[in-house]
């Protein structure tokens, strides 16, 4: 007997410290890699997924999201419960539904929202290590939410791409950054349609550069208007990252 296809969407979360990212790689495990072996094994069939978001190496997410396709009789709602039971305890599915044969989470209209996290200290603080980049310097609060202030919109982000990128447009349109103090933490909150290379990470960067006082707020549109990587800060560490919520509209 032929059985019928589905699409399954998967609301994925996970710790991505161990991991060498979301998409599958020649030098160690992914998160993408794990979800294929634990899905072949629970259904009984080659599964690959397909990723929204393509996270890096050692960034975590509380709302990433896949697809797969399958012939198994296995209600699509129930699919969570018995993967969760095969996978990493640092990988743990929250939702899983049926979609239409056609959905893709990377053709649809979407908006991401990302957290960086700062810890401002003395001395690192052992339990956030792994969750939040530590620094003992003082950041100047204002200053950087001034500065991310010229980043909402519609921009080409170039400078703020990581360099050798394959895209075909650097342009993206932010719809919100937030900078704020939770306590010894400090968080960057963004929220777009989509995202470049590291450019979160960079942004980061760039606004740490600002509230130490080495860059002045109303350096960004002169950041933006180089179109060039060197003219940004470095790229923030990856575990300060994580993605928070995968809206589609």
């Amino acid at each position: 007997m032929i059985m019928e296809k589905k699409r399954v969407r998967l609301t994925v979360a996970y710790d991505g410290t161990n991991y060498h990212g979301w998409q599958i790689q020649n030098n160690g495990i992914t998160i993408e890699s794990e979800l294929n072996r634990c899905l072949s094994d629970l259904l009984g069939e080659p599964v690959e997924v397909i990723g929204a978001s393509r996270t890096d190496s050692g960034v975590h997410a509380l709302e990433n999201i896949a697809v797969f396709d399958t012939e198994s009789p296995m209600p699509a709602e129930k699919i969570s419960y018995a993967l969760n039971q095969r996978l990493p305890e640092d990988i743990r599915i929250q939702r899983s539904e049926e979609v239409a044969a056609d959905w893709h989470p990377r053709h649809c209209k979407s908006r991401k929202t990302y957290e960086y996290r700062i810890y401002r200290g003395e001395f690192p603080m052992p339990v956030r290590r792994l969750y939040a980049y530590f620094t003992y310097r003082s950041l100047c609060v204002e200053d950087m939410r001034e500065a991310a202030a010229y980043l909402v919109g519609e921009h080409d982000f170039k400078s703020f791409c990581q360099t050798g990128a394959q895209v075909e447009s650097t342009v993206r349109t932010i719809y919100l950054i937030e900078v704020e103090e939770q306590g010894v933490e400090l968080v960057i909150r963004v929220c777009g349609n989509g995202f470049l290379y590291n450019m979160v990470r960079i942004i980061a960067g760039t606004l740490m550069e600002v509230g130490q006082g080495r860059r002045a707020p109303s350096d960004m549109p002169a950041i933006l208007d180089a179109k060039d990587r060197r003219a940004a800060g470095p790229t923030a560490p990856a575990h300060g990252l994580t993605l928070m919520r995968y809206e589609f509209l």
